[in-house]
């Protein structure tokens, strides 16, 4: 199975405890991290994707805040050297977001106006 993923969720991964929008999306967020923990195939996205399914800012496909997150996905897509609809294994693009972004400090540059940016402590 390949999933699709949002870019910039690959920094939403890492920090997850539990909360979200509401209960349904916060299900298919834990789903989906249990998904990724086997290391699938994953296209990287710059739309609405596999967690965006439940979310309820996705309005039949489309999110409504989608130049907020197309920008956070532009980032860490140009940050990690990769492009939109490229296939990676998920390890391999968590390892980038890590080490390009995330050990980097770089996290609160790409989306520190995001409303969940405390629960991410950097």
């Amino acid at each position: 199975m390949v999933y699709r993923i949002r870019a910039h969720h690959g920094m939403c991964f890492s920090f997850f405890q539990g909360k979200g929008y509401s209960g349904e999306f916060t299900e298919n967020m834990w789903e989906m991290k249990r998904k990724l923990e086997q290391n699938p195939e994953v296209v990287l996205l710059d739309a609405t994707d596999d967690v965006c399914a439940h979310c309820p800012n996705n309005k039949e496909g489309v999110c409504i805040s989608a130049g907020k997150a197309d920008e956070y996905d532009r980032q860490v897509l140009t940050r990690c050297g990769l492009d939109a609809g490229c296939q990676i294994r998920w390890e391999d693009f968590a390892r980038l977001v890590e080490e390009r972004i995330l050990s980097a400090g770089s996290r609160r540059e790409i989306c520190g106006d995001c409303q969940w940016t405390d629960l991410c402590g950097l």
